[in-house]
Protein backbone atom coordinates (compact mmCIF):
# COMPACT_ATOMS: atom_id res chain seq x y z
CA UNK A 1 0.00 0.00 0.00
CA UNK A 2 1.25 3.85 -0.26
CA UNK A 3 0.57 7.09 1.02
CA UNK A 4 1.19 9.98 -0.46
CA UNK A 5 3.85 13.01 1.11
CA UNK A 6 3.21 16.84 0.93
CA UNK A 7 5.80 18.76 0.21
CA UNK A 8 5.16 22.53 0.39
CA UNK A 9 7.67 25.92 -0.40
CA UNK A 10 8.86 24.54 -3.23
CA UNK A 11 11.62 26.48 -5.15
CA UNK A 12 9.89 27.17 -8.43
CA UNK A 13 12.50 25.58 -9.98
CA UNK A 14 12.10 22.31 -8.57
CA UNK A 15 11.15 19.10 -11.30
CA UNK A 16 9.83 15.61 -10.32
CA UNK A 17 12.98 14.78 -10.30
CA UNK A 18 14.53 16.90 -7.80
CA UNK A 19 11.13 15.57 -5.47
CA UNK A 20 12.64 12.00 -6.04
CA UNK A 21 15.95 12.60 -5.01
CA UNK A 22 15.17 14.44 -2.45
CA UNK A 23 12.75 11.48 -0.81
CA UNK A 24 14.74 8.43 -2.08
CA UNK A 25 17.33 8.22 0.57
CA UNK A 26 14.33 7.88 2.99
CA UNK A 27 11.97 6.05 1.16
CA UNK A 28 11.23 4.46 -1.91
CA UNK A 29 9.33 6.54 -4.42
CA UNK A 30 6.53 5.36 -6.04
CA UNK A 31 5.35 8.42 -8.03
CA UNK A 32 6.35 12.02 -7.75
CA UNK A 33 4.46 15.15 -9.11
CA UNK A 34 4.94 18.96 -9.02
CA UNK A 35 1.55 20.82 -9.29
CA UNK A 36 1.72 23.04 -11.66
CA UNK A 37 -0.51 25.90 -12.70
CA UNK A 38 -3.50 25.18 -15.21
CA UNK A 39 -2.81 27.91 -17.38
CA UNK A 40 0.41 28.72 -17.34
CA UNK A 41 2.27 25.69 -16.52
CA UNK A 42 4.44 27.38 -13.41
CA UNK A 43 4.77 25.48 -10.53
CA UNK A 44 2.32 26.35 -7.57
CA UNK A 45 5.38 25.91 -4.87
CA UNK A 46 4.18 22.19 -3.64
CA UNK A 47 4.31 18.57 -5.03
CA UNK A 48 3.40 15.04 -3.70
CA UNK A 49 5.52 11.82 -3.61
CA UNK A 50 3.63 8.62 -3.18
CA UNK A 51 5.86 6.32 -1.22
CA UNK A 52 5.16 3.39 0.72
CA UNK A 53 3.25 3.28 3.63
CA UNK A 54 5.33 2.45 6.33
CA UNK A 55 8.49 4.40 5.03
CA UNK A 56 5.76 7.86 5.29
CA UNK A 57 6.83 9.00 9.02
CA UNK A 58 10.36 8.08 8.61
CA UNK A 59 10.52 10.46 5.32
CA UNK A 60 8.45 13.60 7.39
CA UNK A 61 10.68 13.52 10.28
CA UNK A 62 13.78 13.63 7.91
CA UNK A 63 13.04 16.10 5.70
CA UNK A 64 11.06 18.32 7.84
CA UNK A 65 12.46 22.08 7.30
CA UNK A 66 15.03 20.48 5.13
CA UNK A 67 16.35 23.61 3.25
CA UNK A 68 15.72 23.32 -0.72
CA UNK A 69 17.10 25.73 -3.02
CA UNK A 70 17.25 28.58 -0.25
CA UNK A 71 13.89 27.53 1.17
CA UNK A 72 12.81 25.64 4.45
CA UNK A 73 10.49 22.67 3.33
CA UNK A 74 6.93 22.00 4.96
CA UNK A 75 6.53 18.83 4.48
CA UNK A 76 3.65 16.07 6.41
CA UNK A 77 1.09 13.63 5.00
CA UNK A 78 -0.95 14.71 2.19
CA UNK A 79 -5.24 14.97 2.92
CA UNK A 80 -7.52 13.43 0.61
CA UNK A 81 -8.40 15.90 -1.64
CA UNK A 82 -11.75 17.25 -0.61
CA UNK A 83 -14.53 17.51 -3.00
CA UNK A 84 -15.25 20.70 -4.62
CA UNK A 85 -18.89 22.46 -5.01
CA UNK A 86 -20.09 22.18 -8.53
CA UNK A 87 -21.47 26.08 -9.15
CA UNK A 88 -19.61 28.98 -10.68
CA UNK A 89 -21.25 29.06 -14.08
CA UNK A 90 -21.32 32.76 -15.21
CA UNK A 91 -25.04 32.69 -16.30
CA UNK A 92 -27.38 34.80 -17.44
CA UNK A 93 -29.90 36.73 -14.80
Amino acid sequence: MAKTLYIGNLPWSATEDDLTALVSPHATVLAARVATDRETGRSRGFGFVEVQDEQLQQAVDALQNVEMGGRLLTVNEAKPREPRSGGGGGGRW
